[in-house]
Order: structure tokens, then C-alpha cells, then sequence
């Protein structure tokens, strides 16, 4: 999305244990897979990237060197942009028509957004490759069908919460909450032994307290994926009462004290987590591999329970990938790596990260991660983060507008009607009946 979305951070760090046991993966795979004709003359592709500095980040340079392993022939420079304005140069790019052959992508409407300078795979990818990954229907257009997709996922995300056990047992709690009657009860034991029962904050790299991650949820606690669409299309508004009423019981939890009361400014959100002060805390699953290392077995993942009745719902997305740009002089040599990524060797490169592989038959390595894909094979409905099938107008309001809802700057009813307003300025191509008729002006 545009905006704030545009500066979401998507990464944890692996940890240098974690980053040695990639190298030696990378070693013990030797020329690895990748099947099918391969460039014969030397080529050098440009990959641009804008994922910060953790886990994300990480494995590139580890996918890099496997991929040229297979083929010496292809060496690729991985090109670390800015965060900040990474669309804009872009699209820059694409304008002069001189930049990379692959591209950081996210998908969903992102993808849409941008598609005019990416290359549909389906010529360039075998449909036998195709059918190895998770998700890709997030980069085809309509988000139904997976057969020509421009986006090939680095890897499956969940938003999700976290809870440190041993502050449960210790306010005599067994088990994570599941609707919202539960939650306030058990925010009520935390809170009275000195725990912040949930811990809200800035926890991307722009600085900003990002509320997307809980509104996915909140949505998600009311409405099926299908009434999703209707959010986009405006068939369902954003001052729909129900919507309202999950917007008053998210900021009563902060109202009865229940969230840090500096959740707008506050920076160290994750610190206090695995320091033991803040009991859950809601956001991305690249961090499980930190998680993991500090708290051990007393960190668990839970659906944040935003519902009046049990939640068994899971937000799950093929959140961001790699794809060709239109005008790359080496196609064949990109699509080579786009291959690549659909092989059980990257898939085992990435689970090795810490991350979740979108290559079918790899699991996560790590427990928490293996928590999340459980709820999933369990039967949880699956969801896709909100903000990636939001416009990009009304992602931009909300992440202006909710943070301040909840710590009571403003009214539920009002900022409501903020992310109507927003719906209502967009332009009529960016709010169809359809996802499949989004385009950008």
C-alpha cells in the first residue's frame, strides 16, 4: 500500500548461529536444483530490496549464493534501498526504463498497484514450478487463480500474537484468551501483578505505531474473508456499527488500562516483551526466531481473540516475493532465479532463517513458527492481511487515524468516518465492485 504501508517493517534477525547454519546449508547443497535451460553467456542481474536489516534481509544474500552455485554463469548484485521511498524509485526506474531486473514485491493489491512495470510469470515460470508454492493467488489479478502470477513468494506471514507463559502462570492463567471475555478477564489477573497485560508501539521502521496488525484482526473477529471484499468495494462500510463496536472494544482495552498508556509514542515495545514486562504483544511473525532464543518455552502463539465467541481464525499471507521487471534485458537469466526460488533448496534456505517457506513440503525449523502453520492444518479460516487488500487511501487514513483512536485522541465513530471519507475519495478505479477491477489511474 501507499504511505505508512510502504514502511512497514517485515524482518527479525537471524542471529549469527542462525546465519552459520545457512552457510553451511548453502555448502551442503552444492549446485542444488533449478531444472531446465539456463543462460549460456555471463550475466550480472540487479536485485533491488527494502528489507531492512532482519531476517528478510538476511537470507537474500544466502538465496544469492546458492542460486549462483547452480549457475556460474549468473552473478547477482543485491541492491539495498531505502525503505522510505523504495516505490518511488521504482517507478522511477521503470520510467527511464534502466534499473533492476528483480524486484522486492509485495502482493495483494501492492502488486496491482505497481504491476504496469512487472512481468507476468506464467511464460517465464513452468507451471510445474508454479505448483510447488503457497499464496499465489495474491499476485494474480482478482486474487483467485494462481496460473500467472507476478510475484514469486519469498515466503508465507502471519500477523499474530505472542504470550510469555510464565507471566500467565504467574497471574494464575492456564491458557491463551479466545474471545473477548476472556481477554479482559485475564488482562485484569495481569494487570494486578504489575504486568502490561498487551504491549502497543511502534514496531516498524518509520517510526510509527502501525495499527494494521490488530484491525486485521479485529476485522477478521466480525466479518468472513469473502465480507472482506466488501470493505474494499464499499458494499460494507467503515462506519458499519459492528465496526464501530470492534473499534470501542479495542480502545476499552487501552481505556481500562489494559495497553501501555504510552502505546502511541512508545519505542520499545518488542524490549519489554522479551524482558518479561508486557505479556502479548501483536504483530508480524519474523520475529520468532528471537523469540524463540530469549524466551524459549515460555513463548506461545495465539490468535488475538477479537470476538465475542471462540476465534479460530488465522491472519496468513504470502506477504512478499520477488519479481521481474518488465523491461529487464535478461528475463531468461531472472526467470532462472525466480525458478530457483521455487526449489526445495530455497525453501529449506529460508525455513533455516527462521522464516516460513511458501515452498510446499518445507516446514519452519523453529517451534513458534510451527505453532502458526499448526492453526492452519488445524482448519483455522485463513485470512490475508488486511492492509494488502485495502486501498492504499484508506491504509494511509488508518495508520494516521487508529493509532490515535485508541488512546482516545479521537472516537471510535469518528475515526470510523475518517477511513469512510477515505473510501469515498478514492478514485473509482481503486474502488470496484471487485478486487480483479482495481487499477491505478
Amino acid at each position: 500500500m501507499k504511505g505508512k504501508l510502504s514502511l512497514r517493517q517485515r524482518g527479525g534477525l537471524i542471529g549469527t548461529s542462525g546465519l552459520l547454519g545457512l552457510s553451511l546449508l548453502v555448502s551442503a547443497c552444492g549446485t542444488g536444483s533449478s531444472a531446465g535451460a539456463k543462460s549460456a553467456s555471463r550475466v550480472n542481474l540487479i536485485l533491488w530490496q527494502n528489507l531492512g536489516n532482519g531476517s528478510q534481509a538476511q537470507v537474500v544474500p544466502v538465496l544469492i549464493k546458492a542460486f549462483e552455485k547452480s549457475h556460474p554463469n549468473v552473478t547477482v548484485t543485491n541492491v539495498e534501498q531505502p525503505r522510505a521511498n523504495y516505490f518511488a524509485l521504482l517507478q522511477t526506474a521503470a520510467v527511464a526504463r534502466s534499473g533492476p531486473d528483480l524486484v522486492n514485491m509485495w502482493t495483494g493489491l501492492f502488486t496491482m498497484q505497481y504491476k504496469s512495470y512487472l512481468e507476468p510469470l506464467s511464460s517465464y515460470v513452468p507451471k510445474t514450478d508454479l505448483s510447488r508454492l503457497s499464496g499465489l493467488q495474491w499476485s494474480n489479478v482478482g486474487f483467485k487463480n494462481t496460473s500467472d502470477p507476478y510475484v514469486i513468494p519469498l515466503q508465507q506471514q502471519f500477523y499474530i500474537g505472542f504470550y510469555n507463559k510464565a507471566l500467565f502462570r504467574k497471574a494464575g492463567i492456564s491458557s491463551a484468551p479466545q474471545d473477548w471475555h476472556q481477554l479482559f478477564a485475564d488482562c485484569k489477573l495481569l494487570k494486578a501483578t504489575g504486568a502490561t497485560c498487551i504491549e502497543e508501539g511502534t514496531q516498524n521502521l518509520s517510526g510509527e505505531f502501525y495499527p494494521w496488525y490488530s484491525l486485521s484482526y479485529l476485522m477478521a473477529g466480525v466479518f468472513s474473508p469473502a465480507q472482506w471484499e466488501g470493505l474494499y468495494n464499499g458494499s460494507i462500510k467503515w462506519t458499519n456499527p459492528t465496526v464501530v463496536a470492534q473499534l470501542k472494544e479495542w480502545h476499552k482495552l487501552y481505556a481500562d488500562g489494559y495497553i501501555n498508556s504510552n502505546a502511541l509514542t512508545a519505542t520499545n515495545v518488542q524490549s519489554n516483551f522479551l524482558t518479561g514486562k508486557a505479556a502479548m504483544i501483536i504483530k508480524g511473525n519474523w520475529d520468532t526466531s528471537q523469540f524463540a532464543s530469549t524466551l524459549g518455552s515460555n513463548v506461545a502463539a495465539f490468535v488475538p481473540p477479537f470476538s465475542t465467541t471462540p476465534m479460530h481464525k488465522v491472519v496468513e499471507f504470502a506477504g512478499n516475493g520477488f519479481a521481474m521487471t518488465s523491461y529487464s534485458p535478461h528475463k531468461q537469466a531472472a526467470a532462472e532465479f525466480l525458478r530457483f526460488m521455487t526449489s526445495s533448496q530455497a525453501g529449506s534456505i529460508v525455513a533455516h532463517s527462521g522464516l516460513i517457506p511458501a515452498v510446499r513440503g518445507i516446514g519452519p525449523t523453529n517451534s513458534l513458527a510451527s505453532q502458526m502453520v499448526s492453526m492452519v492444518n488445524k482448519g483455522y479460516t485463513v485470512y490475508p492481511m488486511l492492509d494488502n487488500v485495502t486501498a492504499p487511501g484508506v491504509v494511509t487514513a488508518g495508520s494516521s487515524v487508529l493509532p490515535d483512536m485508541l488512546v482516545g485522541g479521537i472516537s471510535p465513530q469518528s475515526a470510523a468516518g475518517k477511513l469512510e471519507s477515505a473510501w469515498q475519495q478514492l478514485p473509482t478505479s481503486e474502488r470496484g465492485s471487485s478486487w480483479s477491477s482495481y487499477q491505478v489511474p
